[in-house]
């Protein structure tokens, strides 16, 4: 496997934030221990970066003064550093331009010159986003990539939790996503690529008219290698209260409500305990419903944990109930089959990807009522067989070893990076066909 010179697009990259920067950083930093690369960040970001020690051949920093200054004051002010706010990306688009345009003009001379062999843009990872990159380079001299791209799932119908997220502030402007195509550079991004990376199975079908060029990585996330170094329970309990675990914001898309439901029956019989691991606006009304279905005893809100502490709840946990109704990329998914937790998810967006039916269910996305009825039947079915609880459980950590650590990922999006730029074959990176979800 040969070095290639990679100069990396990420301007939000930043080790020690939360949600895609720090996503992004750990994809940067597992490329880097492959290629020679050169990241290019915000230089709000530069400082962090250099403390955290990776192995980059170089950053490159990006002075923007008085967006910089802009953006921090909206993101602080505005959005309450809420990173899922549709409209926040909407507002990030003058910035991420006003970046990739300094950027090439900063670096234009030594592209020029071959100094890199590709040109990979791994932020923003939304589609609706433009890279002027992809226009500067469509004479060549060297090739642009982008992507994992995720994002622009639609909203289905059915589910009261989706309505009320809708009227919530930032959501609205998903009604207009599909203008992005008449925005400067959007058209150019795509047609002149030399590879798209689809981070889902619906960005593959968003993108199928460039089939000859795209590639299906599942999600953005990855699991950090040392999270295999924790010590492992030695299996699933095989008696006693089967433990459930749900991890993810309380608000009303993550759908927890629909979780409490189905394991109700399990709580008031003793059968099992609820963990839920996050803190969020719905909080409240989650503690309400727990009195109200009588289920209140057998279930712990934690509120928001540092991370080590929440992987040790998920280390504890034999089965995550994720029915979170839209979801791009899943990252407590990677997390839980790389500890022992066997997912039980929605099968929509990313966790419909990444769970198969040999590590854990996915359930149907057609109602409120059918997904309860559903999950609570899966939920029984592992309670009440615990041997083919384990036997999930021991799949998905061999799974998640095998194919979801970063240093995995890096690997596969190397096999795209050699390919665009003449130094290996195509590789066969397409969307499996849907499965059926595993049936009791």
């Amino acid at each position: 496997m040969i070095s290639l010179r990679i100069l990396l697009l990420a301007p939000d990259c930043n080790p020690y934030s939360v949600t895609t920067p720090q996503i992004a950083y750990a994809h940067a930093e597992a490329l880097a221990r492959l290629h020679e690369v050169t990241l290019v960040v915000r230089a709000v970001n530069e400082q962090s970066i250099r403390q955290a020690g990776g192995a980059f051949h170089a950053i490159e920093a990006i002075r923007l003064p008085g967006l910089d200054r802009l953006y921090s004051w909206a993101l602080r002010r505005i959005f309450k550093y809420d990173y899922g706010r549709q409209s926040l990306t909407a507002a990030s688009y003058p910035l991420q331009i006003a970046f990739e345009w300094r950027a090439w003009r900063q670096l234009r001379l030594r592209i020029l010159s071959r100094d890199f062999d590709v040109v990979l843009r791994i932020l923003p990872i939304v589609a609706v986003l433009p890279s002027p990159f992809a226009f500067f380079l469509r004479n060549g001299p060297i090739p642009f990539v982008i992507g994992p791209l995720n994002g622009g799932l639609p909203w289905p119908e059915g589910f009261s939790q989706l309505d009320k997220q809708r009227r919530e502030a930032g959501y609205w402007v998903s009604n207009l996503r599909g203008l992005y195509r008449y925005l400067p550079f959007a058209r150019s991004t795509y047609a002149k690529a030399a590879a798209i990376i689809a981070g889902s199975s619906h960005t593959c079908a968003e993108f199928a008219a460039y089939r000859d060029k795209l590639f299906f990585v599942p999600g953005e996330n990855g699991i950090d290698p040392a999270l295999f170094n924790r010590r492992v329970r030695p299996g699933a309990s095989r008696e006693g209260k089967l433990r459930l675990i749900f991890v993810g914001r309380l608000i009303p898309l993550k759908a927890c409500d629909l979780a409490l439901r189905a394991a109700a029956g399990l709580l008031r019989a003793g059968a099992a305990y609820f963990t839920v691991v996050g803190d969020g606006p719905e909080r409240e009304s989650l503690q309400q419903l727990t009195k109200s279905l009588g289920i209140d005893s057998a279930v712990t809100f934690t509120g928001w944990l540092a991370s080590s502490d929440a992987l040790g709840q998920l280390q504890q946990a034999d089965v995550l109930v994720f029915p979170s109704l839209r979801e791009f990329g899943g990252g407590v998914i990677f997390e839980a089959l790389g500890l022992g937790a066997v997912p039980v998810v929605a099968d929509f967006g990313g966790p419909g990807d990444i769970v198969t039916p040999q590590v854990g269910y996915k359930i149907p996305l057609t109602n409120e009522a059918d997904l309860i009825l559903k999950l609570e039947s899966v939920l029984k079915h592992l309670a009440d067989d615990r041997n083919h609880l384990e036997t999930l459980r021991q799949e998905g950590m061999a799974y998640a070893r095998e194919h979801l650590t970063w240093d995995g990922k890096a690997r596969v999006v190397s096999k795209v990076l050699y390919w665009a730029t003449g130094h290996g074959p195509k590789p066969a990176l397409q969307p499996p066909e849907r499965l059926s979800p595993t049936t009791l």
